[in-house]
């Protein structure tokens, strides 16, 4: 065919039908934009737990469970086998986990510590204060989780006990963030010897 014999457009019809190319390109890229803006942000939301018995230990498992990149913990009791199990998963799928546990680990009998050990995680234990007494996890940046919640069995099923869960507030999570990387400064790694906690429910 030759371009005689294609259909001529005027320049009206050719305008109409590079606008609507536009307008078309233009809904193309609105819908690109909204679809990254959803796949690297957070909605910000606030989500509360209580214990005994209230689901604490499975949202905090579920929340770990979402983990891609990077994973905070401040603690003062940590005695929790599915959040310490949970922590493991994570470091296998890649993220980087990072623990700072009060000092009280090393020597409580029933701490997760030498089964984070043993699983190639090294917590660093906080001496500089009378109690490293926080209860925070840092998720990917965007996700904080926080309360009176110990991470220990007995904070899930006997203690009366709260868990906030935030998302997105960016502001707030930078905050906890450095406050993380302050304790973690003046904490020191825990010994590869650390005491075995007896065998125990989880």
């Amino acid at each position: 065919m030759g371009l005689s014999s294609l259909p001529q457009f005027g320049e009206p019809a050719m305008t109409w039908l590079l606008l609507a190319t536009g307008f078309t390109g233009a809904l193309t890229l609105v819908f690109l934009a909204r679809l990254l803006y959803r796949r690297f942000t957070v909605t910000p939301s606030i989500a509360a737990f209580h214990s005994p018995k209230g689901g604490c230990t499975e949202a905090i498992v579920r929340e770990l469970g979402k983990a891609r990149r990077e994973v905070f913990v401040l603690a003062y009791s940590f005695t929790s086998k599915p959040i310490a199990q949970a922590l493991v998963e994570a470091k296998k799928r890649g993220a980087h986990v990072e623990i700072v546990l009060d000092r009280s680990n090393e020597h409580d009998t029933y701490s997760e510590l030498a089964f984070l050990l043993e699983h190639g995680l090294t917590p660093y234990l906080d001496a500089h204060h009378a109690i490293a007494h926080n209860k925070v996890m840092l998720i990917d940046r965007h996700t904080l989780l926080t309360g009176s919640f110990n991470f220990t069995h007995q904070a899930e099923v006997e203690n009366a006990e709260n868990l906030l869960i935030l998302k997105g507030h960016a502001d707030l999570i930078a905050l906890y963030r450095q406050n993380f990387l302050v304790h973690k400064e003046h904490s020191q790694a825990a010994s590869k010897t650390a005491h075995a906690p007896q065998q125990k429910a989880a």
